[in-house]
């Protein structure tokens, strides 16, 4: 009877205890609240983010902070020499804006200063590496006037009071994780720099995993930001440093090049995608326009019925985004140089002509997409995003180009800088180029901004509620990442984790193959294959942080494809 009895008690426990365990349908399970969120490629600069929340900071004030914070745990994309696009949602007055705060040329460089000969006469003999690293391949920093810009606009707290916790971060330091020393030995040109040397290696070896890395140095540069603005950064002590080094060193900038510098508010450009409203950053950003190109290709065709990870949605997605890409190796560039006709691209016309060839058995050949009649980014970028519980929201991405960009750090300063004058089109006029590089929308000219790939995104749902911040690095990967996200949520019902974690793949013009992810099924490479797209396994692309906001509760996702990245919350 005592058997029978404990056997009942043991069987009647277990099946309680099954009836209590939550069986998830996804192994991606997205961080859930409804108060604030931050999203960002390194939790601890996500929690600075959370600690500005908690301080009653809003979402700029949290961007801000999540932005200078960057630059100590994520150095190779987070910066304060580099430069970037923010999208900034009010929800009060609701209202989007955008700032460019793009790095800018130097107003007194030229071709032949540049490289010795002139490119548009002698492509041939042209030393285009003197853009790669070192003191020529950088433009003015955008980031920290983009940044201040913001605070001063939208932000309520004092810039000192926003900062604080980032200048203590600096001054006690982080612990090395495994990803950033082996970034900073793959990263050459910082070897090649004296000051690169002195702050992130030891002994010639990159500073080793564990180890705490302290940075006084540009603690002090943040304090001095802190109590005296962006004029520190582009006209006082911070200033003179970056003007002596350029000097020093053959550097093309001036002090007249960082004093005149100013981020700027823009429009944001977007379309309606299935009813949903999309929104972007538009020129210089050349991924906003590839990005709406490929989904308003998309439109025209029943993804949900197909499958997310079908062959025949992976071709079409191929097919919108190397449509995409053709509307942008042209005529994108600096606004105030090159008027980029995106009502054109954006056109129910244009996207006609684009989707009229489109074959579900056979991948279009570049030469078939005509551009519209009238260089690589590097994939070392970052973004987060952020929403606080008052609905106001940021999508921010921001880069130095390569990774640890062109590898110089302006002694005294802490500040590593971007190397994005490697983004020009310098072989504008070549007839035997048909892609970026020589376009003519963004050939170098002095003072102006080279285009990006760089596409910060917000999605508005059928009630214009903000359903979606998200953005990626990756360079030309962006769009490809970024639209597999957006049709994830609103094509396929999938949770903000499972749109993530969609394999993916890039389509360029006017190159062949299709890069795609080791994750995509084989039996779908044998069709794309067979459809003529021939694939191409590439590395992981980009690194995701978004929200998606469902009936007032955040769910947020840091993209498992990069590690350190994390989402921070304020408790309910």
């Amino acid at each position: 009877m005592f058997i029978r009895l404990l056997l009942i008690l043991l069987i009647s426990s277990n099946a309680w205890g099954q009836s209590r365990y939550i069986d998830y349908q996804s192994p991606f399970h997205p961080t859930i609240n409804k108060r604030g969120m931050v999203a960002s490629q390194n939790i601890e600069s996500s929690e600075i983010g959370i600690e500005i929340l908690n301080q009653g900071g809003n979402a700029i004030d949290a961007a801000v902070a999540v932005g200078f914070s960057l630059a100590i745990t994520l150095p190779r994309a987070g910066n304060l020499g580099g430069g970037g696009f923010m999208m900034i949602y009010l929800k009060e007055r609701d209202e989007i804006f955008a700032i460019d705060y793009r790095g800018q040329a130097s107003a007194s460089t030229n071709l032949d200063e540049l490289f010795n000969t002139n490119p548009s006469r002698d492509y041939a003999n042209t030393n285009f590496e003197v853009v790669e690293y070192g003191y020529k391949a950088s433009t003015v920093p955008g980031t920290v006037s983009g940044l201040l810009q913001a605070h001063k606009n939208f932000g309520k707290l004092p810039l000192t009071e926003v900062l604080k916790p980032v200048i203590r971060q600096a001054e006690e330091g982080i612990r090395v994780s495994y990803d950033l020393e082996q970034a900073i030995g793959s990263s050459s040109q910082l070897k090649k720099d004296a000051e690169s040397r002195r702050i992130y290696f030891k002994d010639g070896s990159p500073i080793k995993q564990g180890s705490l890395m302290q940075r006084p140095d540009l603690a002090k540069t943040l304090s001095l930001i802190a109590e005296n603005g962006a004029k520190a950064f582009y006209e006082g002590e911070i200033a003179k440093k970056f003007v002596l080094a350029m000097q020093l060193n053959e550097g093309l900038l001036t002090d007249a090049d960082l004093k005149n510098y100013k981020s700027r508010f823009s429009a944001p450009i977007g379309i309606n995608y299935r009813g949903q409203k999309v929104f972007t950053h538009g020129p210089p950003s050349g991924g906003g326009i590839v990005l709406l190109t490929a989904l308003n290709v998309l439109e025209n065709f029943d993804l949900k019925k197909h499958g997310s990870n079908s062959s025949t949605t992976y071709h079409l997605l191929a097919e919108a985004l190397r449509r995409g890409h053709n509307n942008r190796s042209h005529h994108v560039g600096d606004p105030s140089f090159y008027k980029t006709p995106i009502e054109n691209f954006l056109s129910s016309e244009r996207t006609k002509q684009l989707a009229r060839n489109i074959n579900f058995k056979k991948a279009t050949a570049s030469s078939a997409i005509k551009p519209l009649k009238v260089r690589n980014e590097s994939k070392d970028t970052t973004h987060y995003s952020i929403v606080d519980e008052e609905g106001n929201s940021i999508s921010n991405t921001y880069t130095l180009g390569s990774s640890f960009g062109s590898g110089v750090t302006i002694p005294g300063t802490g500040i590593l800088m971007n190397n994005q004058m490697n983004n020009f089109a310098y072989r504008f006029g070549d007839k035997s180029i048909k892609g970026r590089a020589a376009s003519p929308g963004n050939r170098f000219e002095p003072g102006k901004r080279p285009m990006s790939t760089m596409a910060p995104t917000m999605i508005f749902d059928k009630n214009d509620n903000l359903s979606l911040i998200t953005g990626s690095p990756g360079g030309s990967f962006i769009p490809a990442t970024i639209l597999r996200v957006v049709t994830g949520v609103i094509d396929f019902d999938l949770n903000i984790g499972e749109s993530t974690m969609l394999p993916r793949l890039h389509k360029d013009w006017p190159y062949s193959g299709l890069d795609h992810e080791s994750t995509v099924s084989q039996d779908v490479l044998k069709v794309l294959d067979r459809l003529g797209h021939m694939p191409e396994l590439s590395k992981t692309m980009g690194s995701t942080q978004s929200i998606h906001i469902i009936d007032g509760s955040n769910q947020g996702y840091a993209d498992l494809r990069r590690p350190n990245a994390g989402v921070a919350i304020q408790n309910d």
